[in-house]
């Protein structure tokens, strides 16, 4: 079944020109899992200092229930709606433009503070193996941030290929590390049982579990960022659904094979707190090869990521632009490379700024807060499509199955995560919410008007179903 696409071109200097459709489901799989992997190399063991070792493995497996119902949501709506922007195209036909408006925000800060956290990562790592006194992250941070922003104005291609390549190399890392530590012989390097007893698995009790979904959620925040190819792959209805659930299918047995090797190797007092688990899981196998690898792995799984999310942010800026709900300036196409290279460019001094000023906590947070904001969006978005558009109604490249059930488990889970940010940084929550109600009553009253609203829609889609 071929999926309805939405194509539309831009006009520079009188030529007509539209991003390039050159990407296959490899390349789909490569910007997902790149976004994500590198939430196993750090992030994802805060959760064990909120609430030990085992409140880390159980939202892990929670989490990753959240995020297979945003895989399989996001895969229906978005063969179907194949624009760039992704939830942002889906929300701007599906709910309104004032949610579609926000939703693009969401998409681009939580991507935006994502490559800033991604880029603070890489160079803190350098400056720890370098362990040269007055030696600083900021050369490093820069020279990331500028890198990716023009391998990303040159060419999605090129972009997505650099991707592919250091995402494999970074996974098959943690594959390595995995069997070289024998994990079939509890005792030989590994000590679960000596480290997870019953004593200390869940030091905080069921609250611990509650407030580690802030950070749990790290081990696959990013995976719906396959989206905002949707007007760039090949063939949407086919390469969309092949290459995001792929890639969740790759995260899950990642995330499961990085918890077990660090809750082994090292206590949850320590898990909790460190930068580097899989480098430090490295170096506590007493082998300098292993060690270097994961160092190596750790640097590429950051680059994967921040290149990824200058990608993905750029995409959902430019469509703002290119619908009005920002100057139409940023809608621009590069005549020779075909990316919105303005939406590239205006981005790169915003996280520039952000990566100097803002510390790795509160970057990490900034974009799981947006993340979530938009996956609560996602189980609304689902339920009005399906009701407003029945299945038979119009063309779906994917049809995911269980409906309603995963739309009301990815917001029962939306709410428990809000929850347990709000245990955390409640401060950073209630100010991040003010921002999206502040900048909204801007864009109803003074923005919407440069709209053209009757351009807004653009599927080939019947009237929905009560209309």
């Amino acid at each position: 079944m071929t999926a309805a696409v939405e194509v539309r071109e831009t006009v520079i200097h009188g030529d007509r020109v539209s991003l390039l459709r050159v990407l296959g489901p490899a390349h789909v799989w490569a910007l997902g899992v790149g976004i994500v992997l590198v939430g196993e190399f750090t992030g994802w063991n805060f959760a064990a200092d909120k609430g030990g070792a085992l409140a880390a493995l159980i939202v892990c497996w929670v989490v990753g229930l959240l995020y297979t119902s945003v895989a399989m949501i996001d895969s229906e709506v978005t063969s179907t709606v194949a624009a760039a922007g992704g939830q942002y195209a889906q929300a701007k036909h599906i709910v309104g433009p004032l949610m579609a408006f926000n939703v693009a925000l969401f998409l681009v800060f939580a991507y935006t503070m994502l490559e800033v956290s991604d880029a603070i990562l890489l160079g803190d790592t350098i400056v720890a193996k370098a362990g040269v006194e007055g030696l600083t992250h900021n050369s490093f941070i820069a020279a990331t941030i500028v890198v990716l922003a023009w391998l990303n104005y040159r060419g999605v291609l090129m972009t997505l290929n650099v991707n592919f390549v250091i995402t494999a190399i970074a996974y098959i890392s943690i594959v390595i590390l995995f069997f070289s530590v024998s994990p079939w012989t509890q005792g030989a390097v590994l000590k679960l049982n000596e480290l997870v007893t019953p004593g200390n698995a869940l030091p905080y009790g069921w609250i611990g579990v509650i407030a580690a979904f802030q950070f749990g959620i790290w081990y696959y925040l990013g995976i719906e960022g396959t989206t905002q190819a949707a007007e760039e792959v090949r063939s949407p209805a086919r390469s969309l659904p092949y290459g995001t659930m792929a890639g969740m299918i790759t995260l899950l047995i990642a995330a499961a094979m990085t918890w077990y090797v660090c809750a082994s190797m090292m206590p949850w007092e320590y898990l909790g707190i460190t930068y580097y688990p899989l480098w430090d899981a490295g170096k506590l196998t007493g082998s300098p090869l292993l060690e270097n690898l994961l160092f190596i792995a750790t640097l590429l799984a950051a680059l994967a990521s921040a290149n990824g999310c200058i990608n993905d942010a750029a995409r959902a800026w430019f469509s703002l632009g290119r619908d009005r709900y920002l100057p139409s300036w940023f809608s621009a196409v590069h005549p020779r490379y075909r990316t919105p290279y303005r939406s590239i460019l205006f981005l790169l001094p915003i996280a520039l700024a952000f990566a100097f000023i803002a510390d790795l906590n509160q970057a990490i947070t900034f974009s799981i807060l947006s993340g979530v904001l938009q996956y609560t969006f996602m189980s609304i978005n689902i339920m009005m499509f399906r009701k407003k558009w029945p299945l038979g109604s119009i063309q779906r490249g994917y049809t995911h199955p269980f409906h309603p059930l995963p739309a009301i488990v990815l917001f029962c889970l939306c709410v428990v995560t809000f929850f347990a940010i709000f245990l955390g940084f409640g401060s950073q929550l209630i100010a991040m919410i003010a921002f999206y109600f502040l900048i909204s009553v801007w864009f109803h009253f003074y923005r919407y008007k440069f709209v053209r609203r009757g351009d807004q829609f653009t599927m080939p889609w019947p009237k929905p179903q009560g209309y």
